[in-house]
């Protein structure tokens, strides 16, 4: 077996492991695949909870590649999926392309953000992709799709679905602005603007917030392994919403075009009580009750354990059922 790298610092292994460093040689990787052969593609593993070894072929990228080229008043990045993420916004901004600076020091690679939509502080990574380009790994072809063929979602895409075992990706273009205008119609962010004293903020100054932010609330997976935000936010209907609120009229809520409400995932968890408390080595984090945590020695069956007890006492109290972000292998 072939160890895998993860962030909640578990036992990790597959029975086949491949990294790949260009399009050409995953598509001579893809002609060993044999056509019933599982598929797993690993980045940091940061989305990742191995229950167990893994009984397939995992795939890894190591596409560094970042270019570029005009259009018009904004720039058009192509990238490596196998560049780290927080690396690559630093990247951009530095250049003078604006788009992502909401979206900093999310942990992974630029390949998860396409099959994940990661999403902070208001922004999501489909605001700005304009095309995803994939390996299909069991045609042994190339493919290419348009941000609107991703079919992107909440945290999800066509390759968490049909594209799950045939679609890797392996370089990702942006479409970034080239004027340095900002996203700060999240609250937290205007909060923490106002605070500063500051009322135009530019690109660098959402993204030194931003990163100041994550730093003061999630845990450093080097310290504590953990994968981040474990649970997805819910979405409720209005009329769930308007009962809820009039018994939490403090309760956070993000409106959505369909005319649902998006509740906090990690206010309702605190509602019942969890921040700071364990079950074992797992725990949910003293600062964010979103997270997970491994406090040594956990097991996958210790955090599935603290997590399932933690979507019981949710619905139990607020009768909505929460979903894991994280994907369980």
């Amino acid at each position: 077996m072939n160890p895998l790298p993860n962030t909640f610092h578990l036992p990790a292994s597959a029975t086949r492991y491949a990294e790949f460093d260009s399009t050409e040689h995953l598509l001579e990787i893809s002609q060993q695949i044999d056509s019933v052969e599982p598929v797993l593609v690993v980045g940091c593993g940061s989305n990742l909870l191995f229950t167990k070894p893994y009984e397939g072929l995992a795939l890894c990228s190591r596409i560094q590649t970042i270019t570029h080229q005009a259009d018009g008043d904004h720039v058009l990045v192509t990238t490596g999926s196998g560049v780290i993420w927080a690396d690559f916004v630093r990247y951009c901004i530095s250049q003078g392309w604006y788009g992502v600076e909401n979206l900093a020091d999310i942990p992974g690679t630029v390949g998860a953000s396409a099959i994940q939509n990661i999403g902070a502080y208001g922004v999501e990574a489909s605001n700005v992709i304009h095309t995803v380009h994939c390996v299909d790994i069991r045609a042994h072809c190339t493919r290419t799709f348009t941000c609107e063929e991703c079919n992107y979602g909440y945290r999800d895409s066509r390759f968490k679905h049909d594209g799950i075992t045939r679609y890797v990706v392996t370089h990702v273009t942006y479409r970034l602005s080239l004027k340095a205008d900002t996203n700060t119609n999240y609250g937290r962010l205007q909060q923490d603007l106002k605070a500063k004293g500051i009322t135009h903020p530019t690109p660098h100054d959402i993204l030194q917030i931003v990163s100041e932010t994550r730093r003061s609330k999630l845990p450093d997976p080097e310290e504590f392994g953990n994968a981040g935000s474990f649970f997805v936010n819910p979405t409720v209907s209005y009329k769930k919403y308007e009962a809820l609120a009039a018994q939490h009229p403090n309760m956070p809520h993000y409106p959505q075009p369909d005319g649902r409400e998006k509740l906090a995932a990690g206010w309702l968890i605190d509602q019942c009580g969890w921040k700071g408390k364990n079950i074992g080595p797992a725990a949910v984090h003293h600062r964010q009750a979103l997270v997970l945590i491994n406090l040594g020695g956990a097991t996958a069956d210790d955090i599935i354990t603290l997590a399932n007890a933690i979507i019981d006492s949710v619905k139990q109290r607020f009768d909505i059922m929460l979903k894991p972000e994280v994907i369980y292998v």
